[in-house]
């Protein structure tokens, strides 16, 4: 695979295009495809990873990591990231996946190996006109982008997208920090490009600070965004002041509606990436390691053709299809024990069981490994497909673009409303019960709501700015521009000035014959809506956490539909992460194309592997267990594993030189100009409505930092958490079932004094005296929903806006009267008597409600006597008549036989009663 053969295989389709664009121009009518130069390049990319495909993984990384020279008016400076932030970020990543999630990646030693002569590195691109500026003013640089590159994980380099670095560099005036090459799948699957991004970050720390940092990725980078400034949130390491995710890769599961439909204006492919085989492509399933173990790969090196057969047909079992499961088998989602005692098939990966799914009544048993980047039981782990995180609040402001006619862009979208919006979508039971100690339930409401601008780009592609020679992609640029200025700006708190070179863009001076045809009605419609604007436009304000926007081909903005009508937003949670019958019917069919075509490649790479096993890999020790595709569990004994030397490639240059036009001429338009290029302000008091960036976490969030257990949303338990409400200073030792006594020892507990939260504070000096607790009768009060003592309310309330007889307050015991008559006509009507402090307090704070005067009235008995004080033993009880002397009421309702005197407990160190009293 070399530039010759790639241009061979594409050319065709570049004149294909070119001479079907201009004849057939009725369906590319208001579509990017109406445009000559987004036609043709989205075609070639399309065309490039078909013939890519029938190509070894190995064949690729070699072809997208070539050399590609920048041009005179860039700056790039390379640098070695030193191995102590390697070592930290390792360290943060085991701190992430935990003990569970360490044993399902397999260990952390593994993944922590690099090749030798790899040490981790990055670029420095910049502008060298802006280079010299802040050369000349002494600037340090206040504008850093880090970029992480896009290409499924397996493919791409820094050379590949130089040509957007650039751009992004030269609409930002900043400078863009991107690693040169993370370590890529299939040989170095999750956690290692992880863990290269996160050390990356962590060195950018040291000589930035973290408000001068915006994150950005595209595709599979967007993704890996996401999932390290969640490391960073949950580790507590500076976050940045904003991260850019464009067209990111965040299911691997493929759960979302898009995946599974047509999409026709896309290139990805709709089977998803398949290779041709090698060693490092497709790994060993579990029936190709058992045959290895067993010896039968070996058998098959002999030249035994009575055996050809079989041999084929071992190559191609991808799957298994079982015409005959067990009746009644169903697929199961993401609901916890919905399915009873019916047969499932196993389509929630995780389980370490092999994935199934039951297809037209098939059960479908898959072998071989989806995705490159994770093995079948891990593309559900949230740092792996962060749309399943318990939460994506607490984030710094995003900005999603999503291209209306790609294949991901259901899972973008729900990507946006459930940062903005987490409680609302939280993932599954199934993956919230996964970790131990409810962790990933106490998750969902820990964090504060993201601010997100999300823009719906109609009809475009994947990672459009890819195309940055096309119009969309020049507004795009644009917004990306706006955004990270102002993201900027804000956690700056100053003012950020950014280019503005409208007036000398080419692709703005030269309209295409469409867009002159219609011009006026681009005019029309530009006045109707409100268009995108410019690069340092002023954000818009943001509603519920959200700047929600669908943007044309031309830049104009309209409103984006309400979440109901988003396929992606009204999946239900038991959906999400579960994988689907359409994907897996695309990936299938591709599956067996591949297979039979191969089959004695992918026979070689079998007996290969099973030659070298039988000589054996070197270990990393006990509890270390690599993924199979992995190169670190296949290191053999005296091998040399460096990397080759990067050769230059005429193609790769080519593709960026002519992404790179525009740039270049904008540039010299600005020199011909003989004056300053334009510059607009982008401002901190832009985007009016977001969320202070600091300010991250709820008031649950900050009961777990103080290791305290808050309610959740979703929590089946039935336990209520009582908040502090600043009635005492310690809300820790108490809540609504701590006795009386203990509240009022607390109450009397002075500084410095000692305390024992089971005595009362007389003998909390002496641990060996026991309090002595007396029952006495109490007077019964519920005139109070918030029980006080001395003045002090106690930090609970009675439960419940109703009042009933079974209520015992402390007001009478501490002669605190109530500020008013709060009981109901079903308290009054309930046969319990009224007392002294009940009359009291409603005389000395003229309380007395007519309806409650009239309730008196008819609590007294049918002879007359009035009720007793306290203390006249039997004479507390009120006549009753014969009828309903077996009954109680509470609430108006008929709860059972007379109740017991209501009791409390007193200290003896406190108004010990006298024998006369109790008796």
């Amino acid at each position: 695979m070399n530039t010759a053969t790639v241009g061979a295989a594409v050319t065709p389709a570049v004149i294909e295009t070119f001479l079907t664009h201009y004849l057939n121009r009725k369906p590319l009518a208001q579509k990017p495809t109406a445009h000559i130069s987004y036609d043709e390049g989205i075609h070639l990319i399309r065309k490039f990873l078909i013939y890519a495909s029938h190509h070894t993984v190995e064949e690729i990384q070699r072809f997208t990591s070539q050399w590609v020279p920048h041009p005179h008016w860039v700056k790039v400076d390379e640098l070695k990231i030193p191995e102590e932030y390697t070592t930290k970020a390792a360290q943060a990543v085991q701190e992430q996946l935990g003990h569970h999630g360490i044993e399902k990646v397999g260990g952390k030693i593994w993944w922590q190996w690099r090749r030798p002569g790899s040490e981790l590195a990055a670029e420095w691109i910049e502008m060298r006109a802006d280079y010299q500026e802040r050369k000349r003013t002494k600037n340090p640089g206040t504008r850093v982008m880090l970029y992480v590159h896009g290409g499924a994980y397996f493919f791409g380099s820094v050379d590949e997208h130089r040509y957007q670095l650039q751009r992004h560099a030269r609409k930002l005036k900043a400078r863009v920090f991107a690693r040169t090459r993370y370590r890529l799948a299939p040989q170095f699957p999750f956690p290692c490009g992880l863990h290269d991004c996160l050390a990356a970050y962590l060195y950018l720390l040291t000589v930035q600070d973290p408000s001068h940092i915006i994150l950005a990725g595209d595709s599979a980078g967007g993704g890996m965004v996401v999932s390290m400034m969640v490391i960073l949130r949950d580790r507590g390491i500076p976050l940045p002041a904003g991260a850019i995710l464009i067209s990111p890769w965040c299911d691997l599961t493929h759960s979302f509606p898009s995946v599974a439909g047509d999409n026709p204006l896309d290139y990805v492919p709709p089977h998803g990436f398949q290779q041709k085989p090698s060693a490092s492509w497709p790994p060993p399933n579990s029936d190709d390691m058992l045959a290895i173990e067993e010896g039968l790969i070996q058998s098959l090196s002999h030249n035994d053709q009575s055996k050809h057969h079989q041999s084929e047909a071992d190559a191609v079992q991808g799957f298994h299809a079982d015409t005959h499961p067990n009746f009644g088998t169903q697929n199961a989602n993401a609901a916890s024990r919905t399915n009873g005692n019916v047969p499932t098939a196993n389509t929630i990966p995780g389980s370490g069981r092999d994935l199934s799914i039951m297809i037209d009544g098939k059960l479908v048993e898959i072998k071989d490994q989806i995705q490159m980047y994770a093995s079948n039981h891990l593309i559900s782990h949230p740092l792996v497909s962060p749309i399943l995180q318990s939460s994506l609040g607490g984030l710094p402001p995003l900005l999603i673009q999503t291209g209306g006619g790609e294949m991901l862009r259901d899972e973008q979208i729900y990507l946006a409303h459930k940062a903005a919006n987490p409680t609302k979508y939280p993932p599954g039971d199934a993956f919230l019960d996964e970790s131990p100690h409810n962790h990933n339930r106490d998750q969902v409401n820990r964090w504060k709501p993201t601010d997100v601008q999300l823009q719906v780009w109609d009809d475009l592609c994947h990672v459009a700015p890819t195309l940055s020679f096309t119009r969309p992609a020049k507004y795009m640029y644009r917004s990306i521009a706006q955004f990270g200025a102002w993201a900027l700006a804000r956690a700056q708190k100053t003012e950020i000035e950014i280019l503005d070179d409208d007036d000398v863009s080419v692709i703005s001076m030269s309209d295409s014959e469409e867009d002159d045809a219609n011009a006026e009605k681009v005019r029309t419609t530009i006045n109707r809506y409100k268009a995108v604007g410019k690069a340092g436009d002023a954000l818009p304000p943001f509603k519920d956490h959200m700047i929600r926007e669908r943007v044309d081909r031309h830049g104009i903005v309209r409103p984006l539909e309400p979440e109901s009508e988003l396929p992606g937003c009204s999946l239900p949670p038991s959906e999400i992460g579960v994988i689907k019958e359409g994907p897996v019917k695309k990936w299938m069919s591709a599956k067996r194309e591949w297979d039979t075509r191969y089959a004695s490649a992918k026979r070689r790479v079998q007996k290969q592997r099973a030659r070298e096993l039988a000589q054996g890999y070197q270990q990393f020790g006990a509890g270390e267990v690599p993924p199979p595709s992995a190169l670190a569990g296949r290191r053999k004994t005296g091998a040399d594993l460096r990397e080759g030397k990067k050769e230059r490639s005429w193609g790769m240059s080519l593709w960026s030189l002519w992404g790179s036009k525009h740039d270049q001429d904008a540039i010299k338009l600005e020199q011909e100009a003989d004056k300053a290029p334009e510059t607009t302000l982008a401002s901190a008091e832009d985007g009016a409505g977001a969320r202070p960036l600091h300010d991250t976490k709820t008031n649950q969030g900050k009961l777990l930092d103080k290791g305290k257990k808050p309610s959740y949303s979703r929590s089946r338990s039935r336990r209520r958490a009582v908040t502090d409400q600043n009635q005492t200073e310690n809300q820790d030792e108490v809540d609504e079932k701590t006795p009386a006594a203990d509240l009022l020892a607390m109450k009397n507990e002075k500084p410095g004094q000692p305390s024992d939260n089971y005595l009362a504070t007389e003998f909390a000096a002496n641990s060996t005296n026991p309090a002595i607790f007396l029952k006495v009768p109490t007077n019964e009060e519920y005139d109070l929903k918030r029980p006080k003592a001395d003045g002090i309310a106690f930090p609970f309330s009675i439960a419940g806006h109703n009042a009933s007889a079974s209520m015992t307050t402390l007001t009478s015991e501490v002669g605190v009267p109530p500020t008013k008559d709060v009981r109901t006509r079903e308290v009054m009507e309930s046969g319990v008597s009224v007392n002294s402090a009940d009359i009291h307090a409603a005389a000395e704070t003229g309380s007395f409600s007519e309806e409650a005067k009239v309730m008196r009235e008819n609590e007294k008995p049918a002879d007359g006597t009035l009720v007793s004080e306290k203390g006249k033993g039997k004479e507390n009880s009120v006549p009753m008549s014969s009828v309903d002397s077996e009954k109680v009421f509470e609430n108006g309702q008929v709860v059972g036989a007379e109740r017991p005197p209501l009791e409390t407990f007193v200290t003896a160190s406190s108004n010990f009663p006298t024998s006369s009293t109790i008796a």
